[in-house]
């Protein structure tokens, strides 16, 4: 890996479902509102913004967000996964049973609220005027997904706790009911804010760029007309309207599904009457009425012609966009399951039953109308939010996906890493060729992962003198070439071991699919430890080379998918080395067989080592600093919320040691805080690419030690997972990793600063208003210097 920043140094101290439902209504009173997707701030959040800590003692005590889908760049719903409340109380009575002295008990910043500042962020980028226009439209509809995955798996699991009674407070101090309370106070105010964005900035400036997002009134008549016939031959026949009234109940409305509520009226007896139409998932959400205009499928359905197709001889009187928001976590319980496939694949028929947890409504909706689906959703008037439509801008993904490039970032093709191949050409290279010379340090997706992780798999796969591939699928894409040559594999006669996580949130269906098809095909098919899910990164090649067997391997920090190894920003390790063969060796055969060996030569593994490894050495630049020695903690994550790990942070901040957090998502350190924090930093870098790399670096006292792998610092990553860091160990990696991390958390990088108020500012601009360096796009630009096509 090439840097491209310069040398290292310490851091500065400082049911059935195309539908529509009928039932009498009263008459008609007021409006109410709708909403597509927010997030930003509320009401509490100034409740929240506690004031900075005031540390109790002088002297140091002793003491985690997919990938989400291919498309969400900014978020993983994976950071999303409830964690115990059991887990602070542990970690207290730990601390307490060890004579520790207690830190500030305010010392951590709410982790809901974390999440919700790291969307508004996602927000700023699709506010940001020099954001290019469809990107900022592709924001909107991440920020959308993200806060609909936040509502879906956070919230509904919060409510849960709160309905059993299992609920208890927060690590930053707050009780359930008010984190519950703060999140429908942020997340209405950022919706409200989403919405104007879209309203006001994004959608006039695509028109002026000829891409018009209308409604149906702003239609031509032939636009209508050309829409009608659309309607009548591809859209009328898969609709299912449901009335609601005595004979029929009040309709299941599926997560996520966007919904009319419509009224009519009975002509002969004049009787008013309630009616759901489900507007169908799998047609286009923005349907194109004549080059360039683009109109929603629900303004399609409700125009009043067409609702008089689906309601002959009734009167349409109104009509209005709703959405619901249900539990969609998966609750499996392993141990009293025989077969954890068909135990997944039954929740999986629970999940879209799950209770509702959010209701969004168009503002325009009349209040009985509101009322009735307040009483049949059982939701409460909090968990109403009414915003003006189109309702779901999820669907702007359809509108980013317009071949419009000048409106977009630049295109960049990643090349192969320059160690796997001095000159590009149209041969393949041979991965293990190189990796008998040095290791590989690959940087996606500045380099090409087909030509770098997906090639050594596929010439595994093909080479007769390998004996035996062993593969770790946490996500994977729906054609992919990783499972393809797996398969090759198995069927070349070679001994081929998958450890398919189907747990994996959001990804059960296509993993469970992807297991059926890897056994029939011989491989032998593992769904890791009960209790723990597996999401370590970790590929074994078992090589037969003259008199002896060499393994090849491959740890990383993002999941073998080659769509997303495009957009997320993820680090790989491809290495000879015996030590790690043997570690992979020695872990493979803890997943897949019985084996209860903690310990590793090159690896830290959780849920027995990891965290107390990084603790352990974060402890240990403590003793570096007071000893005069170089000590510096460098960290870049998704996620920091485990409280062991933050104390040992604010332990080191008080000894003197510079730490530096390079965070994208949530973030519970309080940094700045005089006696406490004040040798903290807290940075996150969101762009073009979701940072998803996860590197741990320490000064050591002189001899840098750097790892990386797939762990965030949450609870559920270090005591639910299995997850592995890989220590680093050529001094060229070692120091390219380490520019990479002064460079996220350089004053001149473009980023957002956390404060000890947990307020994200941020910092696009210097003093004179020139913009500040952007990290993502000064790798790509090294990158194309390397091809001789650099931005001039």
């Amino acid at each position: 890996m090439t840097p491209a920043v310069p040398e290292p140094s310490p851091p500065p101290k400082g049911p059935a479902e195309n539908e529509a439902a009928v039932l009498p209504l009263p008459p008609a009173r007021s409006d109410a509102p709708e909403n597509p997707w927010a997030r930003k701030n509320g009401d509490m959040s100034q409740q929240n913004a506690q004031a900075p800590v005031q540390p109790q003692h002088a002297q140091p005590s002793v003491g985690s967000i997919a990938a989400h889908r291919a498309r969400t760049v900014a978020g993983s719903v994976s950071d999303l996964e409830p964690d115990l409340d059991s887990d602070l109380d542990a970690y207290e009575e730990t601390q307490a049973a060890g004579g520790a002295t207690p830190l500030p008990a305010n010392r951590f910043l709410d982790r809901e609220r974390s999440w919700l500042a790291f969307n508004e962020r996602v927000l700023e980028l699709a506010e940001d005027p020099d954001t290019p226009l469809l990107e900022r439209a592709n924001f909107l509809a991440i920020f959308a997904s993200n806060l609909d995955e936040f509502f879906m798996v956070r919230v509904a699991g919060l409510k849960r706790r709160i309905a059993t009674g299992v609920a208890t407070r927060s690590a930053s101090g707050l009780q359930p009911r008010e984190v519950l309370e703060m999140i429908w106070a942020r997340s209405r105010e950022l919706m409200a804010r989403h919405a104007a964005c879209f309203h006001e900035d994004v959608a006039p400036a695509l028109a002026d760029e000829g891409i018009h997002l209308v409604r149906w009134s702003e239609l031509t008549e032939k636009e209508q007309a050309r829409l009608f016939t659309l309607f009548k031959h591809q859209i009328f026949p898969v609709l299912t309207p449901l009335a609601v009234d005595p004979a029929h109940p009040f309709p299941y409305i599926s997560g996520l599904s966007l919904n009319l509520a419509v009224v009519v009226r009975n002509p002969v007896n004049g009787n008013r009457h309630f009616a759901r139409v489900k507007v169908p998932p799998l047609l286009s959400r923005f349907l194109e009425a004549s080059p360039g205009r683009y109109v929603p499928l629900e303004d399609v359905i409700a125009a009043p012609a067409h609702l008089e197709e689906l309601f002959p001889g009734m009167e349409v009187l109104e009509h209005h966009a709703f959405r619901v928001t249900r539990n969609e976590d998966l609750e499996v319980e392993e141990d009293d399951a025989e077969n954890l496939l068909q135990a997944l694949e039954k929740e999986l028929m629970r999940r879209r039953f799950g209770p509702p947890v959010r209701l969004e409504v168009e503002e325009s909706i009349h209040r009985e109308v509101l009322d009735l689906l307040v009483r049949e959703l059982k939701v409460s008037e909090a968990e109403v939010y009414p915003l003006p439509g189109p309702l779901d801008l999820t669907g702007l993904f359809r509108i980013h996906g317009l071949d419009r490039p000048e409106l977009k970032y630049r295109k960049f093709i990643a090349g192969t890493h320059r160690d796997l191949a001095e000159v590009e050409s149209s041969s393949p290279p041979d991965i293990f060729a190189a990796l008998r010379t040095r290791d590989v340090l690959l940087h996606h997706p500045y380099d090409s992962f087909s030509t770098s992780v997906q090639a050594f798999l596929e010439q595994a796969a093909e080479d007769p003198d390998v004996l035996a591939i062993k593969q770790t699928l946490y996500r994977t894409s729906g054609d992919s070439p990783i499972v393809n040559a797996l398969i090759d594999a198995a069927e070349a006669g070679k001994q081929v071991l998958v450890l398919v996580e189907i747990k994996a949130r959001f990804d059960e269906h296509a993993n469970i699919k992807w297991a059926r098809k890897l056994e029939e095909a011989g491989c032998h098919v593992v769904y890791g430890l009960v209790g723990l899910k597996t999401h370590c990164k970790l590929s074994l090649v078992v090589r037969q080379e003259g008199d002896t067997l060499r393994r090849y391997s491959h740890v990383g920090t993002g999941n073998y998918h080659p769509k997303t190894a495009r957009l997320y920003e993820d680090l790989g390790l491809l290495t000879a080395d015996p030590q790690v063969g043997a570690d992979l060796s020695d872990l493979f055969n803890r997943l897949s067989g019985y084996s209860r060996r903690e310990t590793y030569r090159r690896l830290l593994v959780a849920p027995k080592s990891l965290r107390d490894g990084l603790v352990s050495r974060i402890d240990k630049e403590a003793q570096h600093h007071r000893a005069g020695r170089p000590a510096y903690v460098r960290i870049k994550v998704n996620s920091m919320v485990d409280e062991a790990v933050i104390d040992a942070l604010y332990r080191a901040s008080q000894a003197g040691v510079p730490v530096d957090v390079w965070v994208r998502g949530i973030c519970a350190v309080r940094p700045g805080v005089p006696g406490l924090s004040e040798n903290i930093r807290v940075r996150s870098v969101l762009g073009r690419f979701l940072e998803h790399s996860r590197v741990f670096a320490f000064g050591n006292g002189g001899e840098p030690e750097v790892w990386l792998g797939s762990a965030d610092m949450m609870h559920r990553n270090l005591d639910r997972r299995i997850e592995a860091l890989v220590r680093v160990v050529d001094p060229a990696h070692r120091a390219a990793l380490n520019r990479l991390l002064e460079t996220g958390m350089s004053d001149s990088t473009a980023s957002w600063h956390l404060g000890p108020d947990g307020e994200w500012t941020r910092h696009a601009t210097d003093t004179d208003g020139h913009p500040l360096r952007n990290v993502q796009e000064m790798l790509i630009d090294a990158r194309r210097r390397r091809r001789g096509t650099a931005t001039p």
